[in-house]
């Protein structure tokens, strides 16, 4: 099995900073892509930033030139510096791994970002 535990989220001021990460743990051969994604009340789930093991990025457009992912493959790690945060970002984020030789997608169980104005 595998887990990704979150961490980072929390109640910031519009304009303000946060840093999630996520630790995948288990039984891991192989990472392709990890990312996060993020989901609003009723709202549905939507890619936010994801990161191939070899560093090429895609971001969604709502937070190009604000968010930057990056990963530590030796730790398993993916980050999420999140800038200049809209009370629009406010969602639940989810990170999300690629494992194993069929690029099985694993979830994180969310963490809480609350951006005020």
């Amino acid at each position: 099995q595998v887990q990704l535990v979150e961490s980072g989220g929390g109640l910031v001021q519009a304009g303000g900073s946060l840093r999630l990460s996520c630790v995948a743990s288990g039984m891991i051969f192989r990472i392709s892509d990890m990312g996060w994604y993020r989901q609003a009340p009723d709202e549905q789930r939507e890619m936010v930033a994801m990161i191939q093991s070899g560093g090429s990025t895609d971001y969604a457009d709502s937070v190009k030139g604000r968010f930057t992912i990056s990963r530590d493959n030796a730790k398993n790690t993916v980050y999420l510096q999140m800038a200049s945060l809209k009370p629009e970002d406010t969602a639940v984020y989810f990170c999300a791994a690629d494992v194993g030789r069929f690029s099985k997608r694993y979830w994180g169980q969310g963490t809480q970002v609350t951006v005020a104005s």
